[in-house]
Protein backbone atom coordinates (compact mmCIF):
# COMPACT_ATOMS: atom_id res chain seq x y z
CA UNK A 1 0.00 0.00 0.00
CA UNK A 2 1.47 3.36 -1.01
CA UNK A 3 1.50 6.51 1.00
CA UNK A 4 -0.97 9.35 0.54
CA UNK A 5 -0.09 12.15 -1.84
CA UNK A 6 0.90 15.36 -0.10
CA UNK A 7 -0.59 18.72 -0.99
CA UNK A 8 1.59 20.62 -3.43
CA UNK A 9 2.18 23.34 -0.80
CA UNK A 10 3.62 20.83 1.68
CA UNK A 11 5.98 18.93 -0.61
CA UNK A 12 9.64 19.52 0.25
CA UNK A 13 11.22 19.47 -3.18
CA UNK A 14 13.77 22.30 -3.04
CA UNK A 15 17.12 21.61 -1.47
CA UNK A 16 19.04 24.33 0.36
CA UNK A 17 22.60 23.91 1.52
CA UNK A 18 24.58 26.19 3.78
CA UNK A 19 27.69 26.27 5.91
CA UNK A 20 28.06 27.46 9.48
CA UNK A 21 31.04 28.03 11.73
CA UNK A 22 32.02 25.62 14.50
CA UNK A 23 30.37 27.59 17.29
CA UNK A 24 27.01 27.78 15.47
CA UNK A 25 27.26 24.05 14.63
CA UNK A 26 27.87 23.22 18.30
CA UNK A 27 24.88 25.38 19.25
CA UNK A 28 22.67 23.56 16.74
CA UNK A 29 23.93 20.17 17.95
CA UNK A 30 23.11 21.14 21.54
CA UNK A 31 19.62 22.24 20.48
CA UNK A 32 19.14 19.03 18.53
CA UNK A 33 20.13 16.90 21.52
CA UNK A 34 17.58 18.63 23.78
CA UNK A 35 14.59 18.73 21.40
CA UNK A 36 12.26 16.15 19.92
CA UNK A 37 13.72 16.71 16.45
CA UNK A 38 15.32 13.56 15.10
CA UNK A 39 17.75 15.13 12.65
CA UNK A 40 19.46 18.42 11.91
CA UNK A 41 17.37 19.12 8.81
CA UNK A 42 14.08 19.03 10.74
CA UNK A 43 15.55 21.33 13.40
CA UNK A 44 16.74 23.85 10.80
CA UNK A 45 13.38 23.58 9.01
CA UNK A 46 11.60 24.46 12.26
CA UNK A 47 13.90 27.43 12.74
CA UNK A 48 13.30 28.64 9.16
CA UNK A 49 9.54 28.39 9.57
CA UNK A 50 9.64 30.24 12.92
CA UNK A 51 8.07 27.26 14.69
CA UNK A 52 8.53 27.09 18.45
CA UNK A 53 11.36 24.79 19.50
CA UNK A 54 10.79 23.06 22.81
CA UNK A 55 13.90 22.24 24.77
CA UNK A 56 13.59 19.34 27.21
CA UNK A 57 15.72 19.20 30.34
CA UNK A 58 16.10 16.06 32.38
CA UNK A 59 17.23 16.31 35.99
CA UNK A 60 18.75 13.00 37.09
CA UNK A 61 18.73 14.11 40.72
CA UNK A 62 14.93 13.74 40.73
CA UNK A 63 14.97 10.02 39.87
CA UNK A 64 14.98 8.91 43.50
CA UNK A 65 12.36 11.51 44.44
CA UNK A 66 10.06 10.38 41.62
CA UNK A 67 10.42 6.73 42.66
CA UNK A 68 9.59 7.68 46.24
CA UNK A 69 6.51 9.65 45.11
CA UNK A 70 5.36 6.73 42.95
CA UNK A 71 5.73 4.32 45.88
CA UNK A 72 3.78 6.66 48.17
CA UNK A 73 1.07 7.00 45.54
CA UNK A 74 0.75 3.21 45.34
CA UNK A 75 0.59 2.90 49.14
CA UNK A 76 -2.06 5.64 49.44
CA UNK A 77 -4.09 3.96 46.70
CA UNK A 78 -3.88 0.58 48.49
CA UNK A 79 -5.02 2.18 51.74
CA UNK A 80 -7.93 3.80 49.88
CA UNK A 81 -8.95 0.42 48.47
CA UNK A 82 -8.82 -1.03 52.00
CA UNK A 83 -11.03 1.77 53.32
CA UNK A 84 -13.54 1.17 50.51
CA UNK A 85 -13.69 -2.53 51.34
CA UNK A 86 -14.13 -1.80 55.05
CA UNK A 87 -16.88 0.72 54.24
CA UNK A 88 -18.68 -1.90 52.18
CA UNK A 89 -18.55 -4.31 55.13
CA UNK A 90 -19.67 -1.51 57.47
CA UNK A 91 -22.76 -0.91 55.33
CA UNK A 92 -23.46 -4.64 54.89
CA UNK A 93 -24.05 -5.54 58.54
CA UNK A 94 -26.80 -3.86 60.58
CA UNK A 95 -25.43 -4.92 64.02
CA UNK A 96 -24.01 -2.09 66.09
CA UNK A 97 -20.98 -4.07 67.32
CA UNK A 98 -19.85 -4.94 63.80
CA UNK A 99 -20.37 -1.38 62.63
CA UNK A 100 -18.27 -0.18 65.54
CA UNK A 101 -15.50 -2.68 64.71
CA UNK A 102 -15.43 -1.75 61.03
CA UNK A 103 -15.59 1.94 61.88
CA UNK A 104 -12.51 1.62 64.13
CA UNK A 105 -10.71 -0.39 61.46
CA UNK A 106 -11.48 2.24 58.80
CA UNK A 107 -10.28 4.99 61.13
CA UNK A 108 -6.98 3.15 61.68
CA UNK A 109 -6.52 2.95 57.89
CA UNK A 110 -7.32 6.64 57.63
CA UNK A 111 -4.59 7.42 60.18
CA UNK A 112 -2.11 5.44 58.02
CA UNK A 113 -3.13 7.61 55.06
CA UNK A 114 -2.42 10.75 57.04
CA UNK A 115 1.20 9.69 57.64
CA UNK A 116 1.72 8.95 53.93
CA UNK A 117 0.25 12.29 52.93
CA UNK A 118 2.62 14.04 55.35
CA UNK A 119 5.54 12.34 53.55
CA UNK A 120 4.19 13.51 50.19
CA UNK A 121 3.84 17.08 51.47
CA UNK A 122 7.44 17.05 52.77
CA UNK A 123 8.71 15.94 49.36
CA UNK A 124 6.62 18.58 47.60
CA UNK A 125 7.94 21.25 49.97
CA UNK A 126 11.53 20.27 49.15
CA UNK A 127 10.78 20.33 45.43
CA UNK A 128 9.08 23.72 45.66
CA UNK A 129 12.10 25.18 47.47
CA UNK A 130 14.36 23.84 44.76
CA UNK A 131 12.28 24.89 41.72
CA UNK A 132 10.44 27.97 42.95
CA UNK A 133 13.29 29.79 44.65
CA UNK A 134 14.18 33.09 43.07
Amino acid sequence: MGRKKMKEDNVLKYRIETRVNFRKYQELQHLLKNTINKDMSSLVRDILHNRPIKIYQYDHSLDITMEELAALRAEIRAIGVNINQITKLFNTYPEWQRKQFYGKTAFAEYIRTEAKIEQVLLIITKLSRKWLSA
